[in-house]
């Protein structure tokens, strides 16, 4: 009874915030929005990201690398290192007239190889998928969105035409916050790593991932539902979305079981007169689970072969001094793989609730992919700001996580549920009739044109509707002339004279030519806009 009341508790709360907010935002801005104690804690983080990005001030600084070869060596076995300090303090170059003093110094000094360090790194695997690591990776090596990885991982845990076989579920469920696998899943595992990999890859003892404490073990992590079936002996009865969330399952599944991979890390000091520079490489000593998972053995390898063997104070030909100028960024916009990883790490929402409340912050239109990356709109913008002046708890991120520890609280039986929604209701509430009041008015306000109402002559304004802006006669209502605001890009259907203008309908954004029904055009992005690769269409 206690997870019955932990649920209850939940879904009251959310409907607690969803149903009074929401009709708030209707009456004071348009129709068709809502707000929710997840999705609207998303859309702060997305907007207050955006505010850091726009009040960033790049700044400027210098990195130094220098060309250098061994006593005998042709230049093309030439190998670079970066300066790093100045009489064995670190530098900072910040102007290029100091990069060019610092150059014209270090021309004039002998190289001679310094402190030369090696060390063993051991590096672990990685546990099988939870729902938010499966859906950071899956953007992060596949650029899959939250909604399309969840669907495709949907298709498979319900199953997959099989040859003769019939439908079979390829993997386990996939909302899940637990890292626990069965012991004969374990054994199926270890069966294959064997078989296959031989004894050296696989542990003394069998890894074991401890799930985080607020984790639920109703389910296990996601993994094959076989283990042993391999994504190649199956590729030709999956789509190839399907094989690449499949094989990223399974790798990820088998090499958690596999034995951990051992690194060599050398550092290299390199003197200069009082400047000292550093060089490095690693080695794959042994791969383990990264034969399977790891993408960075390549990576690894290639960089060993730009470092010759060295011995300590052996004297350097300097071949070049590469001076480059950088500028510091902006924090980088969040992505479905970024939110999912934030919320998780601030304790917001839980597996299930990810997905959803991304696809309804695209929707609702408060957020745009661009090219990957969530960028919060104008109406975004808006609605965040009205709910953080009237409804600062609900959006303050501390609450929303410690509303979240409460809801297991009640799990634990630690928290009486009646309790916990009495004591949010009575206050919440007065603050929903004070903002019912104070709250401004967005559809009332108006701002002024230059463009003149071809029916009657009077300005156009411009107002928020429930498509959100569009142009209005100030005459309104005795002139009824609206017409949405144009783009200015040239509707690209043959003969056409329209232009595209911004439409909105219950699958989010769209653009639309101003001629329809004459032209039906439509697109999801502008032409010529590089916009999302993450498919619209399988957003929606």
């Amino acid at each position: 009874m206690n997870l019955v009341n932990a649920q209850q508790a939940r879904r009251i709360l959310d409907r607690l915030v969803g149903y009074t907010l929401s009709p708030l935002l209707w009456k004071k801005v348009s129709r068709g929005l809502s707000a929710g104690r997840v999705q609207s804690v998303a859309v702060r983080l997305i907007v207050e990201r955006e505010d850091e990005i726009s009040k960033f001030n790049p700044e400027e600084y210098w990195d130094i690398e220098a060309e250098l070869k061994r006593k005998g060596d042709t230049p093309k076995e030439k190998f670079k290192a970066r300066l790093d300090k100045y009489q064995n303090k670190p530098i900072e170059i910040t102007k290029h007239a100091e990069a060019e003093k610092i150059v014209s110094a270090l021309k004039k000094e002998n190289y001679v190889v310094g402190d030369i360090r090696e060390t063993k790194k051991r590096k672990k695997p990685y546990p099988p998928f939870t729902t938010s690591k499966m859906q950071q990776e899956a953007f992060n090596k596949l650029r899959f969105s939250s909604v399309k990885t969840m669907h495709v991982a949907q298709t498979l845990y319900e199953g997959v035409e099989i040859g003769g076989e019939g439908s079979v579920g390829l993997i386990t469920y996939m909302r899940t916050d637990s890292v626990r696998i069965s012991k004969e899943a374990q054994d199926e595992a270890k069966k294959y790593i064997l078989e296959k990999y031989g004894k050296k890859y696989y542990p003394e003892v069998p890894n074991f991932y401890k799930s985080k404490k607020s984790a639920q073990e109703a389910h296990e992590a996601i993994r094959p539902a076989v283990p042993l079936m391999e994504p190649n002996s199956i590729k030709d009865y999956l789509t190839p979305d399907q094989l690449k969330l499949y094989t990223l399952i399974w790798n990820r599944f088998v090499s958690s079981q596999m034995s951990e991979a051992l690194l060599a890390q050398t550092s290299v000091d390199i003197k200069a007169g009082d400047y000292l520079f550093k060089t490095g490489t690693t080695r794959v000593v042994f791969d383990g689970y990264m034969v399977l998972y790891d993408v960075d053995v390549e990576k690894e390898e290639e960089k060993e072969k730009k470092i010759p063997l060295l011995s300590v104070d052996e004297p350097l030909d300097l071949l070049e001094l590469l001076p480059s100028q950088h500028f510091t960024k902006p924090p980088p916009r969040y992505s479905d793989g970024s939110l999912v990883k934030a919320l998780e790490e601030l304790g917001i929402g839980r597996p299930s609730t990810y997905a959803p409340t991304i696809q309804t912050i695209v929707t609702r239109d408060y957020v745009r992919r661009e090219s990957g990356y969530l960028r919060p709109t104008e109406l975004g913008g808006i609605v965040t700001k009205l709910l953080m002046e009237h409804f600062p708890k609900v959006l303050d991120v501390e609450f929303t996580a410690r509303m979240e520890d409460e809801l297991d609280g009640i799990e634990e039986g630690d928290i009486d549920w009646k309790v916990l929604l009495k004591s949010f209701y009575s206050p919440f509430m007065h603050t929903v009739d004070a903002a019912k009041v104070a709250m401004k008015d967005v559809k009332k306000e108006v701002i002024p044109t230059d463009e003149v109402c071809e029916k009657c002559g009077k300005p156009m304004v411009i107002k928020w509707g429930r498509r959100g802006k569009f142009l209005s006669c100030s005459d309104y209502p005795r002139c009824k002339n609206a017409k949405s605001i144009t783009s200015g890009v040239k509707c690209p259907s043959p003969g056409c004279e329209g232009e595209l203008v911004q439409r909105r309908s219950k699958r989010g954004m769209f653009f639309g030519c101003t001629k329809f029904p004459i032209c039906r055009y439509t697109t999801r992005k502008l032409p010529g806009k590089d916009e999302v690769k993450d498919e619209v269409k399988d957003e929606v």
